[in-house]
């Protein structure tokens, strides 16, 4: 198995047979629970290429072009303090600090808050945008006292 890109900046993926399937898409089997496990490379008809079980066995090179793809297709800013919210019913509006700066959201209803492993937490706005909280133990009190009053 050989990973490179074409000129056209896809990802292309070369099996030991020399077989080429141009355009595959890295897709984590377990994003929210497990992120650095089991990695599948979807072609562009949608089917499976090639199941990696350990990304970390893989070479340096492969490594690298598959963490390159895969963070430019997923957005998950990880919420890393609450600094305010606009009422404690749905709809709000929270004023959040992530991991990629300050952003506001609008929660619609309590169902957009979905409990993962452990205290782990995804939030989903009005968008469609996903954000994590790795563990809401973690937050600051004033965070955590703002966030209790949602679940």
């Amino acid at each position: 198995m050989n990973l490179s890109r074409d000129p056209h900046g896809r990802l292309v993926l070369q099996e030991a047979d020399g077989t080429a399937h141009a355009g595959v898409v890295p897709v984590r089997a377990f994003p929210l629970t497990d992120p650095d496990g089991a990695i599948s490379l979807v072609g562009s008809d949608g089917r499976e290429r090639l199941w990696i079980a350990d990304p970390a066995a893989l070479p340096e090179t492969a490594r690298a072009l598959l963490a390159e793809e895969l963070a430019r297709r997923e957005f998950a800013p990880v919420i890393e303090r609450l600094l305010d919210v606009s009422t404690f019913s749905t709809p709000s509006t929270w004023s959040v600090r992530t991991d990629r700066g300050d952003a506001q959201l609008v929660l619609k209803g309590e169902e957009d808050i979905r409990r993962l492993a452990g205290t782990a937490l995804l939030i989903t706005d009005s968008h469609g945008v996903g954000y994590r909280i790795a563990d809401a133990r973690a937050l600051d009190k004033r965070s955590r006292r703002l966030l209790e009053r949602f679940l």
